[in-house]
């Protein structure tokens, strides 16, 4: 879990330098091509094929897991970066969890949601109050702005339904479910990017490099931690790492802009880990007994 915040969390700087040479539509379809391409190579080495997936409802799940969870909060996402910062699109994936909060009650029965996790969650989300002092908590004063912070808040939307879908989706090898998901995002944005972007023709080492970051480890490695995480600890579990990620966005974005740390940057950190801590205490009590 920490290690997908971690590569989640930096995720928002290197879009943010991808869109210095590319568009948004190219940056989204670029690192799902790739990533797509690598784990459908990558899968069959390890004993997990295409062919292994033979019903019909595995095959709706991933393509639409694909579009909802992959494809439209990437664009959304690289597209409300051109007018916020990466701190701040990081900090709005903190609202993952109270997302979820209520699609897991309507369609994951199974997952309880007691008082305890309640709490968690109020907590965390308290400590992202916080760190939205680093940012800023106002509403843009230009439409630009504005438009560009509800992209990024769409986004989650996005990801707090493809985590209740991940959750409930068939059983799959791992990695070709992570491949189908990617694959299926690069047919809808790579002739996207053609028709509204053209082929990028003058790309920068720094861009070209930002984007293999996020194709190999955001996507590719993320994909296949994000299911693995799902499947084996529920969707509520996993949108406990989006808690993590307004941390490790501005931390990158403070470290490389030479930005200082202010005291809220620590105190919300500090509420956050309360937050996880209380919402999955007996997780982390059963992990240290063993």
């Amino acid at each position: 879990m920490c290690a997908l915040g971690f590569i989640w969390g930096g995720s928002f700087f290197f879009i943010k330098i991808s869109l210095e040479t590319v568009g948004p539509w190219t940056s989204a379809a670029m690192r799902t091509l790739i990533a797509g391409i690598l784990l459908s190579t990558i899968a069959p080495t390890m004993g997990q094929k295409f062919t292994h997936i033979q019903n019909l409802k595995s095959w709706v799940f991933g393509i639409l897991i694909g579009v909802v969870s992959i494809a439209l909060p990437l664009y959304l996402l690289s597209w409300g970066q051109q007018h916020v910062s990466s701190a701040f699109a990081g900090v709005s994936m903190s609202s993952i969890p109270l997302l979820v909060l209520p699609l897991v009650y309507i369609f994951s029965p199974d997952e309880s949601i007691g008082p305890r996790r309640i709490i968690g969650f109020l907590l965390g989300f308290l400590g992202i109050i916080v760190l939205f002092d680093l940012e800023t908590t106002e509403i843009g004063t230009n439409l630009t702005e504005v438009l560009g912070q509800l992209a990024c808040f769409m986004a989650a939307l996005c990801y707090a339904v493809g985590s209740v879908l991940t959750r409930n989706a068939p059983r799959m090898p791992p990695l070709i479910f992570a491949a189908i998901t990617l694959m299926a995002a690069a047919l809808i944005l790579t002739p996207l990017a053609i028709y509204y972007e053209g082929f990028p023709t003058e790309i920068s080492l720094r861009s070209l490099s930002s984007l293999l970051y996020l194709a190999i480890f955001a996507s590719a490695l993320g994909a296949v931690l994000r299911i693995h995480i799902t499947k084996s600890a529920g969707s509520l579990f996993m949108s406990l790492t989006t808690y993590q990620i307004p941390i490790w966005a501005i931390l990158y974005s403070v470290t490389f802009s030479n930005e200082e740390l202010p005291p809220t940057l620590f105190i919300g950190l500090l509420i956050i880990l309360l937050g996880i801590g209380t919402s999955q205490s007996r997780a982390i009590i059963g992990f240290l007994k063993k």
